[in-house]
């Protein structure tokens, strides 16, 4: 089933919506949010798939759905953890600031505790005060989990996985540097993210979740122009259940925890970064590694971070093209 928290109050109003995404029914009836629907899932689950059942009958009364009516699915979460799956990404990104990047990178995942007390719906505008800050998209898969006890494996981790969504992890390149240099973390330089209109439970997926990773292309456009379309299940050095169980090593974690995939990112064939979509590549997620790639080849980079008036769209369709998630589709407002 497709869920939709429709902007009303902070926390939204929960929708079941229909395959197509064309029509939604609210489910007051069943849980008034997202979030208390994931908190009592296991008996809540059932009636909100019987309801997905009438919507796509036509058995029950249904509403046009209009995804710019969406707030994030979690408007605000209890917890959001963003990682960094594809290490290729990394590899990149600290390459572009002079930073080594030490070999456990591949074997123990980075991970670090977002902003989570105010999501962007998935067409509000990215709110940016100062260019200067170099504002970057970052296409991402997430999940949301039901509880994980602490010290969980990666099998029982992988039970806890409850939906899957798209993700803006919006970034500020130049602010991040010095923070990180600070040797505290990320604070500033992680502003509010967005998710797509829906997320999606994964036996909707079908073929296009194996248990651990989602499948398929993630279309990122800018203003208009395709800009990456990496594939989500290459080149993921930490599938979720791995992710999950790296963040309940030494706490539990409760029903509504988003945990991030991190910048989707594909090697080039040769196992170099990768090309521009208009060089026959598969392109980015994030413009810093756009950039990083006229940096190695040029010497320096040309393509700017966003700006007021840009725009970002972020998609991912199934084999039929139709829309799996909806889109994020947000301008950049200085």
């Amino acid at each position: 089933m497709k869920l939709a928290s429709l902007k009303h109050t902070r926390d939204g109003r929960l929708a079941v919506v229909s395959r197509d995404l064309t029509r939604y029914a609210f489910a007051d009836n069943i849980a008034p949010t997202l979030q208390a629907a994931l908190d009592d899932w296991r008996r809540l689950a059932p009636r909100l798939e019987s309801l997905a059942g009438e919507v796509e009958l036509g058995s029950v009364p249904t509403e046009r759905f209009h995804e710019h009516e969406c707030a994030s699915p979690l408007p605000r979460a209890y917890q959001w953890a963003d990682a960094s799956a594809y290490v290729n990404h990394v590899q990149l990104v600290r390459r572009a600031r002079g930073a080594e990047m030490p070999d456990t990178f591949w074997t123990d995942p980075l991970m670090y505790q977002g902003g989570s007390d105010s999501f962007l719906g998935p067409r509000d505008p990215i709110p940016l005060a100062d260019v200067a800050w170099g504002c970057d998209m970052e296409g991402e898969v997430a999940v949301i989990v039901d509880d994980v006890v602490q010290g969980a494996g990666t099998d029982v981790a992988g039970e806890g996985i409850r939906l899957v969504m798209l993700a803006n992890d919006v970034s500020l390149r130049n602010i991040i540097p010095g923070e990180l240099g600070k040797g505290f973390g990320f604070f500033q330089g992680k502003p509010s993210s967005a998710f797509s209109p829906v997320a999606v439970t994964p036996d909707e997926l079908g073929a296009a979740w194996d248990g651990a990773r989602l499948k398929g292309a993630l279309n990122v456009r800018l203003n208009g122009q395709p800009f990456g379309k990496a594939r989500t299940e290459v080149d993921m050095t930490f599938d979720f259940p791995t992710l999950i169980a790296h963040a309940a090593r030494t706490r539990p974690l409760s029903a509504g925890t988003i945990l991030g995939s991190g910048t989707v990112s594909n090697r080039g064939p040769d196992g170099g970064p990768g090309k521009p979509i208009a060089d026959g590549g598969v392109g980015y997620s994030c413009i810093a590694e756009l950039r990083m790639i006229e940096t190695i080849t040029g010497g320096t980079a040309k393509t700017q971070f966003l700006q007021p008036g840009d725009r970002v769209e972020i998609e991912m369709s199934d084999e039929r093209g139709h829309s799996i998630f909806g889109r994020i589709d947000q301008v950049v407002a200085g």
